[in-house]
């Protein structure tokens, strides 16, 4: 961040540390990674940074991961100690879901920024419909599917999650409550999920964006480590909280307003699309 004034970034520096505790507090409550938070918030410091415009999402997704990885383990640890992770589930996802995550990392080599923007409106404005909706007539069966099935659920959740800068969580859990699956139970799970994502997904964007022109100083590759070092610390204090608050407290307002929040950044990301 050199030559950046101090006064740009003061703001920029608590913009993180507030993002870095939102993060945290998803991770534990939704069982997600906290990318829906980190990815907008990453997007719009880079924009403000003034570093060129095709590296903005690349970077902010890449960055993403990287995080996820410890708030992850964090959350997931939690759920563990809960007995509520579906470890048989986690068994079969493994393979598939970090195949996803590479093949996603190579199409972020070289695809156009707007092709991550789509993944992350359609996704997440999925997820805010069926959040703000309250699962209603969500359903597809009672129930998980087969074994087949339940590996390419695998291999999308991975492909998706990989291009979004997410843990996976957001996508694992509309995929698993659409079977009828155990909201609670779905959420710890998603919570492990994490883990088989985030560490493959930060290595393969660090490849993928190894070399690029216009990296700034502190980058490996499409990760940037100062957004990094100043993100974790907030996130590991939330996470724990946020395990907890699952486990206890009603979360009909707290799903509303994560639907409003991801409904808020489609609109932004479709804004920059459309200007």
């Amino acid at each position: 961040m050199d030559g950046i004034e101090l006064a740009t970034l003061l703001p920029v520096i608590g913009a993180l540390i507030v993002a870095g505790a939102l993060i945290g507090l998803l991770a534990g409550v939704f069982g997600i990674g906290g990318g829906a938070i980190s990815v907008p918030v990453f997007y719009e410091l880079f924009r403000v940074l003034d570093y060129p415009e095709d590296l903005w999402m690349p970077m902010a997704v890449g960055t993403s991961l990287a995080v996820i990885i410890p708030t992850s383990l964090n959350s997931a640890r939690g759920h563990y100690l809960r007995g509520t992770v579906d470890m048989d589930l986690i068994r079969i996802w493994a393979v598939p879901v970090i195949l996803g995550v590479l093949v996603g990392s190579v199409i972020a080599r070289y695809a156009e920024p707007i092709v991550f923007q789509l993944v992350f409106i359609f996704v997440a404005g999925t997820n805010a419909a069926k959040l703000l909706t309250g699962g209603k007539g969500w359903r597809l069966a009672e129930g998980l599917p087969g074994r087949g099935v339940l590996v390419g659920y695998g291999g999308i959740i991975g492909l998706l999650s990989a291009l979004m800068g997410i843990g996976g969580g957001a996508i694992t859990n509309l995929l698993l409550t659409l079977h009828g699956y155990d909201i609670r139970r779905a959420i710890s799970t998603a919570a492990g999920v994490g883990v088989l994502i985030a560490l493959p997904g930060t290595v393969g964007y660090m490849l993928a964006g190894w070399g690029k022109p216009g990296l700034p100083g502190d980058a490996l590759g499409y990760v940037s480590l100062l957004t990094f070092a100043l993100t974790i610390p907030t996130t590991l204090l939330t996470t724990r909280f946020g395990v907890k608050l699952a486990h206890t407290l009603p979360k009909r307002v707290l799903e509303t307003g994560f639907g409003i929040f991801l409904l808020t950044v489609c609109a932004r990301f479709v804004w920059d699309m459309l200007a």
